[in-house]
């Protein structure tokens, strides 16, 4: 990928050789150098989404400069042009996050950098700060001693009825006393000591018992009080960092691309200012002067290359008269009465009457279609839509539960081309995925449960009997931010549309016996995995290297899809595909396998099961010992399994072509 600058210099010489081609009108390369400068309009202006034109007419004005011949008139679009090219102002523009190259850009922190540097923050607030030092508010903590029930004066036998506290043996005293005891003075005497002491023992453990409940209520506040401080603290100097990393990447990029834009801009005039001249002197305009005669002399009005014809000119009495007539620029041409042309007449001669009506053109008869037409169906439209709707509601549910509310859309189309002969086919087709599930709550939250979109193109020459020989180009990735559920305050997502985004190019050989199933084995594969926001999405997770956004493997990838119909209203489908790394053939594969059972219940109305297993050695997954520390990283086998009753519709029709019967 050429730099800007090298664009820059490259135009610069192309503005050279263009004017040296001008002038000798004999240079082969002419075209060449004219085709160069019109692709690099289109994909500033046209192609590339991450440019945007500034003024919509300048860029109608660039489209017709680029297709005058069908447009408005290029004299206009020319003077538009130098118009606004008068004005200096920017052709087009790219918005800063839109910047492809932003992990090379100096100063830009990638998501990888940020994720190491907030694990840092952490470990250095750890070792910095001693939560059992935060100050604690004192009327927090007479809040606190006031918040706790404790016993009454006078109450504290309830602590001995509870089992909280027992009486010692000495202090045991009996339901029932006996008549004995009352009626003899030392015993009773004893009996009233005994009294008194318990008394006295209740009341201290009354006492202690209210201090330990007091105590430990307070350092409950006190600890939660603590680590809420603890943790906002913490929390805040992330989100500090985190401010301070996406202002810094706003600022890296927006610099660099405005100096992007300012080189792209001058590159666009240099060539918007080629092409006007080049447009200027090469267009043309062929006029047809006709006599009264019916003959007829073209004349090419053109700047820079003269012309010239000879014209008999007629009247209703058939005298006749030679001019020439040649044209000076493409606007304008000049008439001349030929060389030794005389002038003789000696009277006015008689105007003949002229039957206009010679001159219209007589209608043959109709004399019928000659040629045969055959109609032939090369391509086939399928398509299939499902929508799922589930809601649970619970309130006093004695079972237990939540209430929930799930969807799920899926939509699934195909446009397959088969000539007649069985010697070329074209399979394309397309599949949306989109679900999401509330769960019951007020604090719940919107979780997204299947997010895909995967488009596919296979072309195949047939090569003998059932196989072709096949390329085919597959695309997947996701809508929607995908987080680990339940999300905190400030989430990172795992995922994001082209976060990552999977490509594979695939050359080999397809056994396609019938419709319903086709083996593809293409041992040159390329498999490419794409991560477009390296700041929002930590890219090594997916294989990619720190200081890049994208990798390629190449491989050996097989396809298995085989569709059965088990019943009238039951079909069975799975699509299986295998990438094996050429690089590391026996540690490091792929494995994606697709099972879909469908049950149609009603014409609208169907059932859908689907059991989906994805291996990617690509995709790390952390690894925890037993006390909840991460020890590494491995791959896993992920696995997803829907279940859904829905309305359905589906298309399945043939678009009808003619051509002719030789």
């Amino acid at each position: 990928m050429f730099s800007v600058r090298l664009k820059t210099f490259l135009l610069i010489i192309f503005h050279f050789v263009f004017l040296i081609s001008v002038v000798a009108q004999n240079d082969k390369n002419d075209q060449e150098v004219l085709n160069n400068g019109i692709q690099i309009l289109k994909n500033y202006f046209f192609e590339n989404n991450n440019w945007h034109v500034v003024q919509p007419e300048v860029g109608n004005n660039v489209d017709g400069l680029l297709h005058f011949i069908e447009d408005q008139p290029i004299d206009s679009i020319v003077a538009n042009l130098n118009r606004f090219r008068s004005s200096n102002q920017n052709y087009v523009l790219r918005l800063p996050e839109d910047v492809e190259d932003s992990l090379s850009v100096p100063g830009y922190i990638s998501a990888a950098k940020v994720r190491q540097n907030v694990d840092r923050i952490k470990t250095d607030y750890e070792n910095e700060v001693d939560i059992r030092k935060i100050t604690v508010p004192a009327s927090l903590i007479a809040n606190a001693e006031q918040e706790v029930e404790i016993i009454p004066p006078g109450k504290g036998i309830v602590l001995f009825n509870d089992s909280v506290y027992v009486f010692p043996d000495s202090l045991i005293i009996p339901d029932v006393i006996p008549d004995s005891i009352l009626n003899t003075p030392e015993e009773f005497d004893k009996l009233v000591r005994v009294d008194s002491i318990r008394n006295i023992f209740i009341e201290q453990k009354r006492q202690q018992y209210n201090d330990s409940i007091k105590s430990v209520h307070v350092n409950i506040v006190i600890r939660n009080y603590r680590q809420q401080k603890y943790d906002e603290d913490l929390k805040f100097r992330i989100k500090r960092y985190r401010d301070s990393v996406k202002i810094n990447n706003y600022s890296i990029l927006t610099d660099y691309n405005n100096k992007v834009i300012a080189e792209v801009n001058d590159s666009i005039n240099s060539v918007i200012e080629i092409l006007n001249s080049y447009a200027d002197f090469i267009d043309t305009a062929r006029i047809s002067i006709i006599n009264l005669a019916g003959e007829s002399k073209d004349i090419l009005l053109q700047n820079g290359n003269e012309r010239y014809a000879r014209v008999w000119l007629k009247n209703e009495q058939n005298d006749s008269l030679r001019v020439m007539v040649k044209n000076t620029d493409k606007r304008s041409m000049q008439m001349l009465i030929d060389d030794g042309v005389t002038f003789s007449r000696f009277k006015e001669k008689q105007t003949k009457d002229f039957d206009f009506s010679s001159l219209k053109r007589t209608s043959g008869k109709f004399a019928g279609v000659k040629e045969k037409y055959a109609v032939e169906t090369p391509w086939t439209i399928n398509g299939d839509g499902n929508v799922g709707l589930t809601q649970t509601y619970l309130e006093n549910w004695k079972k237990g539960g939540k209430s929930a509310l799930s969807s799920l859309l899926v939509l699934k189309g195909e446009a397959n081309y088969s000539r007649k002969d069985g010697k070329v086919k074209w399979e394309n087709s397309a599949e949306i995925r989109n679900g999401w599930i509330k769960p019951g709550g007020e604090d719940s939250e919107l979780q997204k449960n299947d997010d895909k979109f995967e488009f596919t193109s296979r072309f195949g020459l047939s090569a003998f009997k059932k196989w072709y020989y096949s390329t085919e180009f597959n695309f997947n990735t996701q809508f929607f931010r995908g987080y680990n559920y339940p999300t905190s305050s400030n989430p990172d997502p795992l995922s994001a549309f082209l976060a990552p985004a999977k490509s594979y190019i695939k050359l080999g050989l397809d056994y396609k016996p019938n419709n319903n199933f086709s083996v593809f084995l293409s041992p040159l594969s390329l498999k490419n995995v794409y991560v477009r926001d390296t700041t929002l999405i930590d890219q090594t997770t997916f294989g990619v290297d720190p200081d890049r956004k994208s990798f390629w493997e190449p491989g050996l990838n097989a396809d298995v899809k085989l569709t059965r119909k088990l019943t009238n209203d039951i079909t069975y489908v799975t699509k299986y595909s295998m990438f094996m790394n050429y690089k590391a053939p026996f540690s490091k594969f792929d494995v994606d396998w697709e099972n879909t059972f469908k049950v149609q219940l009603t014409d609208y109305i169907n059932l859908q099961f689907m059991l989906h297993l994805i291996y990617d050695d690509d995709v790390k997954f952390p690894v925890y010992d037993d006390n909840d520390v991460k020890i590494g990283e491995k791959s896993k086998l992920q696995v997803k399994e829907l279940f859904t009753i829905g309305f359905a519709y589906s298309i399945n029709r043939k678009v009808v072509r003619t051509h002719r019967v030789r």
